[in-house]
Order: C-alpha cells, then sequence, then structure tokens
C-alpha cells in the first residue's frame, strides 16, 4: 500500500511540473519571435518614473527598449561604490555598441546637489587614462529602489536582458566576483 502511495505522489508531482514551470515569470512575456509573437513586457520596475541628473522625469522602458540593462545603485560616501565605478566605465565602454546600457542610480540623501557635483568633477583610472562616469547617472529614492527589491546594502547591480528579464542581482561590488558577473553579461550578446 506504501508503495502505491509514493508512486502516486512522484505521478501528481510530475503533472504539477507544466503548471509550475509558468510560476515566477515576473509578469513577462515571451520576446518577439519566441512562439506565439508576443510583444516583451518590461517588467513593473521599469516603469516607475525616476528623475535624471538634468532634472528630467523619465523611466527606464522609455528611455532603454531593447537594450541589455544594467542598473547599479551606489552613492558617493559609499567607498566600494566608488571602486567599481572604473570597471562600470570600462564595461560600457567594451559593450555600449553591442547594446548595453549602464544606469547608475545614485541613492545620496542630499540628491542633485551632492551628486552632480561628483559626476562633474571625479575622474576615474582607466587603461592608465583619467575618465569620467560616462554612464547615465539617475537620482534615486528609496521608493524606487523597493521597486528593484529594496537595498540591503550597496552597491547593488541588477542585470536585465533586452526582453526585459531579470539575469542576475550582485549585492555588494561587482569586483568580488567578476567572472559570474562577466559570465551573465556575456550571455546577453
Amino acid at each position: 500500500m506504501r508503495k502505491h502511495l509514493i508512486n502516486f505522489a512522484l505521478l501528481a508531482a510530475l503533472a504539477l511540473l507544466p503548471a509550475l514551470a509558468g510560476c515566477g515569470g515576473g509578469g513577462r512575456t515571451a520576446s518577439p519571435g519566441a512562439g506565439g509573437g508576443g510583444a516583451t513586457v518590461l517588467p513593473p520596475e521599469f516603469h516607475k518614473q525616476v528623475t535624471a541628473l538634468d532634472g528630467t522625469k523619465t523611466t527606464l522602458a522609455e528611455k532603454y527598449p531593447g537594450k541589455v540593462v544594467l542598473v547599479n545603485f551606489w552613492a558617493t560616501w559609499c567607498e566600494p561604490c566608488r571602486g567599481e565605478i572604473p570597471y562600470l566605465i570600462g564595461l560600457n565602454k567594451k559593450y555600449s555598441s553591442k547594446g548595453l546600457v549602464i544606469v547608475g542610480v545614485a541613492m545620496d540623501e542630499e540628491g542633485k546637489k551632492k551628486v552632480e557635483p561628483y559626476v562633474t568633477k571625479e575622474r576615474f583610472e582607466v587603461d592608465g587614462k583619467p575618465e569620467a562616469m560616462d554612464y547615465d547617472i539617475l537620482l534615486g529614492t528609496d521608493n524606487f529602489a523597493e521597486q528593484f527589491g529594496g537595498l540591503i546594502g550597496m552597491p547593488t547591480s541588477v542585470l536585465y536582458a533586452r526582453d526585459g528579464r531579470k539575469v542576475l542581482t550582485k549585492i555588494g561590488s561587482l569586483l568580488v566576483d567578476p567572472d559570474k558577473f562577466s559570465k551573465a553579461l556575456e550571455a546577453q550578446f
């Protein structure tokens, strides 16, 4: 009798697998041409309005459709954040022509008055040359960060595929395990 119950439980579990496979999709549908021809639906966090450094309001969905997007939450006072900026500049130089967009979301409480002078004046050594931050900087809020799952620490980076699928979330510097991040990024091109 016990053997029959175990077999029944296994068969029931196998029958449920196709239904469970669709769970946790995060509100996305197939990308164009991926069976069914449905349009790409970006995740909810891409539709949250945020302020750019120049004061304009935008959303990631409006600004970066069809791009591989790396959202990097950082602050001017955060040492590990500042330490990975040269790495991000290098990534931007290497992959922007392939469709990567890096979005730095500055989480400084002082907002623009603290962030703008930092971005304008600071230079970072990349390949032996001083370089400015060459990627988009947005002014973050706790509410905006919550849309991405909240921040446990900084820096926090979230990588999205062209179809809006979340590929990787990294809490802490990307420099701690660059191989894992590089593999996830390379798989997008």
